[in-house]
């Protein structure tokens, strides 16, 4: 059986990583307090065995008469005698290299002796058991070689004290990394909280509590900045959901009620023979219902599709007076049933930065509504003209307008001002919704101003090219 590994929590991930750059750190500062100290020490060795062997040689050349390598009084300090505390190990050679004289404290040992240097230098060693470090130099008198002489000093207790220094660090540094871990780790958790806290809350949100949201952190640093994110994400998605119900709900009522016309108007036909004209006329009223439910569900696809139309909206040049025309030639049928006058005088071309086939269902779903609710005989007024940056479309008409209080709700899918006051005027309530949708996308200013039974003006406003 394959083993699941269980995944490591954040909080100690973000402990080990700390921990391992930590570790790094302190190895380095630990080494180089150790290589301090080391050097420290042995410099100041170094320097104590460099004032001897300056005390001795300048002993030798400053004679008058060379009476010797070594001042016989030199052995009366306790520091040649001792070889316990502080003790100085000193020994003179001849130029061959021969035992001339030695400290007291060497009793039967000699430091040894390295021929053929005829210059300073340093050695660590062992002498009567102990570790020393002697350093042997060339001895002169009015510049004639005349031995040499070796000083060696103890450094047990350095390095003793280099010893337990080593010890030291060595303990502790496990025991800081294991600290550094745990401290680390509480803090992580604490620091944390606020994503446990957005977790949890996430976790909890279902279908029927959508209206909760993650409690913002007190310190605004980038978990705050995460729980703003997460709670506009949740307000979109709040709202979507109830668009989504209320235009479910809208868009069912408004399908079964066509349907059940049908449905009714049919059944009244199969109850009893009918005359060749009664057929006519419920048929083509089932046939207006059918075109309706077309038109409807053709909208709908629509909506659906411009739901998430920014990435696929194509900016370019675009003809203002010319898209007019042509919506006005395509709704010509209808203007002339309607025995309507529309209003226009294009005496240039308005290019405007917009997507081509989305700018036409704009001008045609205004223009759609424009016949629809104008009193037969009525006026249609369709003005063009620049103001600034922009380039402005003004499309008003004379017919039924809406009422004040209806004004704020036009945009709504589904909405039908006065329904049943004008139930003769067929419609989806689905193309204001959708002009507002396009117009959202590609940035077009929209105002819509009316008055009831004074007619309506929809005011659009473009990006010059």
């Amino acid at each position: 059986m394959r083993s699941i590994k269980t995944p490591v929590s954040i909080k100690n991930r973000i402990a080990l990583f700390n921990l391992v750059t930590t570790a790094l750190l302190i190895l380095v500062v630990f080494t180089i307090i150790y290589r301090i100290v080391s050097f420290s020490v042995n410099e100041d060795i170094n320097k104590e065995l460099q004032a001897e062997i300056n005390l001795h040689t300048s002993y030798v050349e400053n004679q008058d008469e060379f009476v010797g390598l070594v001042d016989k009084e030199e052995w009366d300090e306790s520091e040649h005698k001792e070889i316990v505390i502080n003790p100085v190990f000193l020994q003179a050679f001849d130029a061959q290299g021969n035992s001339v004289e030695k400290s007291p404290n060497l009793k039967g040992e000699n430091l040894k002796f390295y021929k053929n240097k005829n210059s300073k230098f340093y050695k660590d060693t062992q002498v009567t058991g102990l570790s020393i470090r002697q350093v042997q130099a060339p001895l002169f008198f009015k510049g004639k070689l005349k031995g040499y002489v070796i000083i060696a000093m103890s450094i047990e207790q350095p390095h003793k004290v280099l010893d337990n220094l080593l010890f030291v660090l060595l303990l502790a540094y496990p025991i800081v990394l294991l600290v550094l871990f745990f401290i680390t780790r509480i803090v992580a958790g604490q620091t944390m909280k606020p994503a446990l806290d957005i977790i949890a809350t996430t976790k909890s949100i279902t279908d029927n509590n959508f209206n909760e949201r993650v409690k913002l952190p007190k310190k605004r640093d980038e978990l705050y900045v995460l729980s703003l994110a997460i709670n506009g994400l949740l307000d979109k998605i709040e709202s979507a959901i109830v668009r989504e119900k209320q235009f479910t709900s809208d868009a069912s009522h408004e399908l079964r009620t066509p349907l059940a016309v049908i449905k009714g108007t049919l059944e009244v036909l199969v109850r009893k023979p009918r005359t060749t004209e009664e057929y006519n006329e419920k048929i083509n009223y089932c046939v207006g219902e059918v075109n309706r439910l077309n038109h409807m569900v053709d909208q709908l696809l629509l909506m659906a599709r411009f739901e998430d139309q920014k990435l696929a909206a194509k900016l370019q040049t675009v003809v203002l007076d010319e898209v007019l025309l042509q919506a006005l030639e395509r709704y010509s049928p209808k203007i002339e049933v309607r025995n309507l006058t529309v209003d226009f005088d294009f005496t240039e071309h308005f290019e405007v930065v917009s997507d081509a086939g989305m700018t036409g269902l704009i001008i045609e779903n205004i223009l759609s509504n424009a016949i629809k609710y104008s009193h037969d005989g009525g006026n249609i007024a369709i003005e063009l003209f620049n103001d600034n940056k922009n380039v402005i479309c003004r499309i008003t008409d004379k017919g039924i307008g809406i009422a004040a209080n209806d004004l704020g709700k036009i945009y709504g899918q589904f909405y039908r001002s006065e329904a049943l006051e004008h139930a003769s005027v067929k419609g989806t309530g689905l193309g204001l919704s959708i002009v507002k949708r396009l117009c959202d996308i590609l940035n077009i200013g929209l105002n819509i101003e009316s008055n009831k039974n004074e007619g309506t003006s929809v005011t659009l406003s473009f990006e010059k090219n």
